[in-house]
């Protein structure tokens, strides 16, 4: 997977370091039942003193959007910038930026709290800035952001030929500098867009010549992507909402068509 440049929204926050917080980047593990309950809201008085602390002792710390308990006794979820997430004690006399696993289900539950903040309703892709591969009836319909550059997504292209019965929306995202905005313009205004992809992505074929064409879709996505934390290609997207980071197989890209509920 290809990613963007990584979040900065903390470097001026570990600045205070030298005010006495310390602030850790780990990953922490944590022995807890998958099957159990969770109660995650926080007495107002611990998050009250939670905000209270945290946004006195460090001032660019982005607004706090919640608090949460977690499933490791005394560690809270402080959630900023809509789905960025840190750890604290009741205090806030820590701050923790990593990773919290389950150990027992050895499940990353930061991770899986993450996708969750950041689905997005497939209804509410912009379907008409991607163009569409269609396979067998096409009943199935799955959305893709690639990079036409991106080693990892031409590896993914020619595995999910294998897959049938499936519209896949392809989102041209030029991410890896200006070539990749290059090409993407060269399939964007392709008579054929999705058949210039694929020549390229599967075949290693030459892309057409560029023409001239209306190349305001390719800016939209790049925002799109953007506002919803797309920071690497491929990214996938079910019509469940969920989506999925990576070059995965057809075989799994064929499990989750089958468990997401299709329209």
């Amino acid at each position: 997977m290809t990613f963007a440049a990584p979040r900065r929204f903390l470097r001026s926050t570990l600045a205070a370091v030298a005010l006495g917080v310390c602030c850790l980047s780990v990953t922490l593990s944590v022995t807890w039942a998958q099957d159990t309950k969770v109660d995650t809201k926080v007495d107002a008085a611990v998050a009250a003193t939670i905000r209270k602390n945290l946004g006195e002792r460090l001032p660019n710390l982005p607004k706090i959007d919640d608090i949460t308990k977690t499933p490791m006794p005394g560690l809270f979820e402080v959630r900023v910038n809509g789905a960025d997430l840190l750890y604290t004690d009741a205090d806030g006399n820590y701050l923790i930026q990593g990773m919290l696993i389950d150990t027992k289900s050895k499940t990353n539950l930061t991770e899986e709290r993450v996708e969750k903040l950041t689905a997005i309703p497939f209804s509410e892709l912009p379907l008409k800035d991607a163009f569409t591969i269609v396979r067998g009836n096409g009943k199935r319909k799955l959305a893709v952001f690639e990079d036409p550059n991106c080693g990892y997504c031409k590896r993914f292209e020619r595995d999910l030929a294998k897959v049938d019965n499936v519209t896949v929306y392809v989102f041209l995202y030029p991410i890896l500098g200006q070539n990749s905005v290059d090409k993407s313009k060269a399939i964007w205004c392709a008579k054929d867009k999705s058949k210039a992809f694929l020549d390229w992505m599967i075949k290693d074929q030459a892309l057409p010549t560029a023409t001239n064409c209306d190349t305001a879709a390719l800016d939209r996505n790049v925002e799109f992507g953007k506002k919803y934390r797309i920071t690497g290609t491929p990214a996938l997207f079910f019509v469940d909402g969920s989506r999925v980071p990576g070059a995965i197989s057809s075989d799994r890209v064929e499990k989750l068509l089958s468990e997401a509920k299709q329209p």
